[in-house]
């Protein structure tokens, strides 16, 4: 390998750079970064809505009642919102008559801080799960199933989804119509669904509790949906406005983006986390992990790099806390926990694959993921140095590998 060609380049992990230095067609090429700012991207779509031929603000009145289910995790989370209740005042409808709609176990995000003081009239309100007050009947799905949602929702006049769309196990591509169903709906709708998730690519055919989520989309009349398509090291590749019928659009864009076939299976996979370590849950880790592992052959290495140390929910804790990879699943079934999909990545990764892991937390932490721990852009190079087919991916956790089906 040594005499090669080789390409220098700067990885993004966390918010460092780490350089390494590998054969060209080692390198999946990274996405090039936005030279607009993420409000002028959104402004744009704003005024441009797919399927309307006028601004979004044309499709209300000042009497309406907005709700807005909003996606905390979004980048840019108070720019964003910003834009959006601005375009709707711009409508004439009052800041207090729009309520802000976030996910079970939210409200504590910094974006309530930065938002504009002249918007502080609008109201927050956190999903709960458990009280039967706090939803209301909106009817009944085609194959009959009673949806029961949050009450604020089923009773707004008008509907805007605020969402990140990316790869997730239970939904294939999250955000978008499931925002709204299972998330905003009661507890045995989301236990149902963390209980069907897969780890294979998402298919043609979309997962059951998606396709609920958007009867029930339609259900609600016809809210509007931004989808934010997450680009590199936390910023905005790109931003979709529309009905619900502009969701597949979104699927479609998403691919084009980040869903890659493999013409060779590789030995080696580096997967790189970008952006601020202190927002980068175990869920994305574990999509980042996993990303490699779908691709690696069976024995290969998988090299996580990052820089964060997340808080750990129920699922990761029980893989923490394993002897062996295989005696979490009948665990994580028993359980159920909120984190179930990702845990099982987790474990299915390291019960294919040799995992090396750079995080924050200390050696023998990371050594309780089943994993290897990596300090320096020097040991991923020499790992480097050593395989005879690697693929590096920067982003990873966006990312959604395959290998083409002759290779």
């Amino acid at each position: 390998n040594d005499g090669m060609k080789k390409d220098v380049h700067a990885v993004a992990v966390g918010l460092e750079s780490w350089e390494l230095s590998a054969a060209p067609e080692a390198w999946l090429p990274a996405l090039p970064t936005q030279a607009i700012s993420p409000r002028l991207q959104l402004e744009e779509a704003l005024r441009r809505p797919l399927g309307l031929g006028a601004p979004l603000h044309r499709a209300v009145t000042p009497d309406d009642r907005i709700t807005i289910v909003f996606d905390e995790s979004l980048p840019d989370a108070a720019i964003l919102l910003t834009g959006v209740l601005e375009h709707l005042a711009s409508a004439g409808v009052a800041l207090k008559a729009i309520t802000i709609v976030v996910a079970p176990g939210g409200g504590q995000g910094t974006w309530i801080d930065d938002l504009p003081d002249e918007l502080s009239d609008v109201t927050v309100e956190v999903h709960d799960l458990e009280d039967r007050n706090k939803l209301a009947y909106l009817g009944t799905t085609p194959p009959g199933k009673r949806i029961y949602l949050n009450r604020t929702l089923v009773e707004a006049d008008f509907v805007v989804v605020l969402t990140k769309r990316r790869y997730d196990p239970t939904y294939g591509v999250a955000g978008g119509a499931s925002a709204i169903y299972p998330i905003l709906s009661e507890p045995e709708a989301m236990v149902e669904a963390v209980g069907r998730f897969r780890t294979r690519p998402p298919g043609v055919k979309q997962a059951a509790v998606v396709e609920t989520a958007e009867d029930i989309a339609w259900m609600l009349g016809m809210p509007f949906f931004i989808q934010i398509l997450e680009g590199p090291n936390g910023t905005i590749q790109d931003i979709l406005v529309g009905p619900p019928d502009s969701l597949d659009l979104g699927v479609e864009r998403l691919a084009a983006l980040r869903r890659v076939k493999l013409e060779r299976q590789p030995d080696l996979v580096v997967c790189a986390v970008s952006g601020d370590p202190a927002k980068t849950t175990f869920g994305e880790l574990a999509m980042a992990l996993a990303a490699g592992a779908r691709i690696v052959e069976h024995g290969g290495k998988v090299v996580l790099l990052s820089t964060a140390a997340p808080v750990l929910d129920e699922g990761a804790d029980i893989v923490r806390h394993a002897e062996e990879p295989d005696l979490v699943p009948p665990i994580l079934k028993k359980r159920k926990p909120d984190d179930w999909p990702f845990a099982q990545l987790w474990v299915q990764a390291a019960s294919r694959a040799k995992i090396f892991f750079a995080a924050a937390w200390g050696d023998d932490a990371v050594e309780e993921f089943f994993a290897v721990p990596i300090r320096s852009a020097a040991e991923v190079q020499r790992l480097l140095n050593a395989a005879e087919r690697p693929l590096i991916v920067p982003d990873a956790h966006l990312a959604m590998l395959e290998l083409d089906d002759e290779s």
